[in-house]
């Protein structure tokens, strides 16, 4: 994927503190009341087709920005904001609002609050070390079991539940690829049988659900229960023709690099919605940010 690591987890050092806290007071919290339970979602391609409650993906080719290093207004004709769960303020009235959620791994500012409350449920290899994601220095979820997988969708479940409380209208679970970064203790299978949990979650508190990358597993979408994806590079790596076959052109395109934005608009520009944006992602005004569309 990504020849350096895309701007997920980016947080510019002034806004750190915040989201720091705001992470430990609401996963925390979350954590702590969560059940666990996740109703199996819907086996169809469907984002109508739901657990009780309307889910609305968003549009094919609305303007989107991504807004994971911090919240600003968004620019002009934009429709759709992609903003981490702990960004203040509340999403914007009028747009559609996606909240980013580390599904897979954890916050680098959290690894101490899982090694206290849930040390188990962190992946160890067999002399009992933390399995690390070494772009990101983000530990990864033991997702190889049912019951742990049950019991991260009880931690996780509450962080979507969050989200839905705030009036987003969806959550994108980041690192649904985190699989091949395990060291061979996880694999595909598991990583769709969490991502099924994490649906039946998303879509009972009436929200859609992205993939994020992993173009890999864009054919059991289906069978996941996944209504979008969220496709860093897609250009670059000439992976945009998965997503948009998988999911019917509802697919948010991020790309880095000014020469795969020219690309991606060339091939895909009247079909999907593309950005361009720093690898940063810092917020509008701040130095080194980048904003650019088709």
């Amino acid at each position: 994927m990504p020849s350096a690591p895309a701007a997920r987890l980016s947080i510019p050092p002034l806004l750190a503190p915040a989201l720091a806290l705001a992470l430990a007071l609401s996963g925390c919290a979350a954590s702590d009341s969560a059940d666990g339970s996740g109703a199996a979602p819907p086996k169809t391609g469907d984002p109508a087709a739901t657990t009780g409650h309307a889910v609305r993906p968003p549009r094919a080719k609305d303007p989107f920005d991504y807004q994971l290093g911090g919240a600003y207004d968004p620019p002009d004709g934009v429709r759709t904001v992609i903003r981490d769960r702990t960004a203040a303020p509340d999403p914007d009235p009028g747009i559609y609002n996606i909240c980013y959620i580390n599904a897979y791994q954890t916050q680098p500012d959290a690894v101490e609050w899982w090694r206290k409350n849930h040390p188990d449920l962190l992946l160890r290899d067999a002399d009992g070390a933390t399995v690390i994601d070494d772009d990101w220095e983000e530990p990864l979820l033991d997702i190889s079991t049912e019951d742990r997988r049950d019991r991260l969708a009880g931690i996780i479940g509450g962080w979507i539940d969050g989200c839905a409380d705030r009036g987003f209208d969806a959550v994108e679970a980041d690192n649904l690829d985190s699989y091949l970064r395990s060291d061979g203790l996880l694999d595909r299978a598991e990583a769709a049988a969490f991502a099924r949990l994490l649906a039946g979650r998303a879509h009972g508190a009436g929200l859609a659900i992205g993939q994020k990358n992993a173009a890999e597993m864009t054919g059991v979408r289906d069978e996941i229960g996944f209504d979008f994806a969220v496709a860093e590079e897609c250009a670059r790596y000439e992976e945009c023709d998965a997503y948009a076959d998988a999911f019917d052109d509802r697919v948010l395109v991020i790309e880095y690099r000014r020469a795969d934005l020219t690309v991606a608009c060339r091939e895909w520009g009247d079909r999907l919605s593309v950005v361009l944006r720093d690898r940063d992602v810092v917020p509008a005004g701040e130095p080194g940010h980048v904003n650019a569309r088709c």
